[in-house]
């Protein structure tokens, strides 16, 4: 929707390309960073500020909507994503450890990323009839008032670092450089938390994805454009069922990566509506694949730097991310989307079979 909003206001198709790219620099640049500052202060309280951040962002599209609003609202929103990220895995894993119900963590964060996901679906056919009744005003509000909630649920969250537990140095307060020092050790001495980390950024490339879903719904469903959205929807129904489902059949990783890579081709080749069903099945496994993943690495960090080797992980997705957006754009000069998507599929496929190599 906001995307309308950027238009409507006068800007071409390559000043928007520009904020894109501008939101996903600040998330690459900030990954680390905020990260180390999880492990070093109250996960919960970054938590709460990063919506906030984010909601101040809406706040300069809605009342000041002009390019340098827009991009100082990109800004805000790629380091309101930052903060939150490896923060939240971190303090959720640990929480339930304390609880001595480490092992549910799959089942926990995957429903919690279900329900995110469904909670964005509804948002999407929710911000019709606002947007008919109000506007981009009525839309823009909306998008700053539901921040203000989501950082209250998050100041609700326990946290018990720093009560004196395990984590917790007796003789000194860990810094900045002792904090990274052990993240990157932790990565270098164990080859198991160098592979699950590197498989948990690949994994991400079926996420990166869903940007081109509706060019690829564009083509499939030919002249009847009111399909569109509807299409678009089943990749995030599929997300959802994939988060629900997580921490069940956990040993069929390598299988359930390949089955979603070959199905993600298939129903690109078929270049119909149908094709999105399987596409939509796709999704979902590559989601359950990869919130088992990053559960299997949380298994093998120590909590001192828990966050900091969460955000690597990151660091890396938007790496791929960037790579998937200049591989498809500078593919798209000579390529439709279903071809494009049918090649996306092989990185997935090659991945599965070297996880088969690892016995998954």
């Amino acid at each position: 929707m906001y995307s309308l909003l950027f238009a409507e206001t006068g800007l071409s198709a390559a000043q928007i390309s520009t904020l894109f790219i501008l939101w996903s620099s600040v998330s690459f640049l900030l990954e680390i960073p905020s990260g180390l500052l999880a492990d070093l202060f109250s996960r919960r309280r970054l938590l709460v500020l990063a919506p906030l951040v984010t909601g101040l962002g809406y706040g300069l599209w809605t009342f000041a909507p002009s390019y340098p609003a827009f991009a100082a609202g990109f800004v805000l929103w790629g380091a309101g994503g930052a903060l939150a990220s490896g923060a939240q895995e971190a303090l959720v894993y640990e929480e339930l450890a304390r609880l001595g119900a480490g092992g549910s963590y799959p089942r926990v964060f995957g429903r919690a990323r279900a329900l995110g996901t469904t909670a964005a679906m509804v948002s999407s056919l929710v911000a019709v009839p606002v947007m008919a009744a109000g506007g981009f005003l009525a839309l823009g509000i909306a998008s700053v008032v539901v921040p203000l909630f989501t950082a209250a649920v998050a100041w609700s969250l326990p946290e018990h670092r720093g009560e004196g537990g395990e984590d917790e140095d007796e003789d000194e307060e860990p810094g900045l450089r002792a904090v990274f020092r052990d993240g990157l050790a932790q990565v270098r001495a164990a080859p198991v938390v160098r592979r699950l980390l590197l498989g948990v950024v690949l994994m991400s490339g079926f996420s990166a994805m869903d940007e081109y879903l509706p060019l690829l719904a564009a083509e499939a469903s030919g002249s009847a454009l009111a399909l569109v959205p509807l299409l678009v929807l089943l990749p995030s129904m599929g997300d959802a069922a994939g988060g629900w489902f997580a921490g069940r059949g956990g040993s069929r990783l390598s299988v359930a990566l390949a089955l979603a890579a070959l199905l993600l081709a298939a129903g690109a080749v078929v270049r119909h509506p149908l094709g999105f069903v399987p596409i939509g099945v796709a999704f979902g496994l590559a989601q359950w694949a990869t919130v088992v993943t990053e559960a299997r690495l949380q298994d093998r960090l120590s909590d001192r730097s828990r966050a900091t080797v969460t955000s690597l992980s990151g660091f890396g997705m938007e790496v791929v991310a960037v790579m998937v957006f200049a591989a498809y754009g500078l593919g798209s000069l000579w390529s439709p989307s279903w071809l494009l998507f049918a090649l996306a599929a092989l990185p997935q496929l090659l991945l599965a079979l070297a996880l088969r190599g690892r016995r998954g």
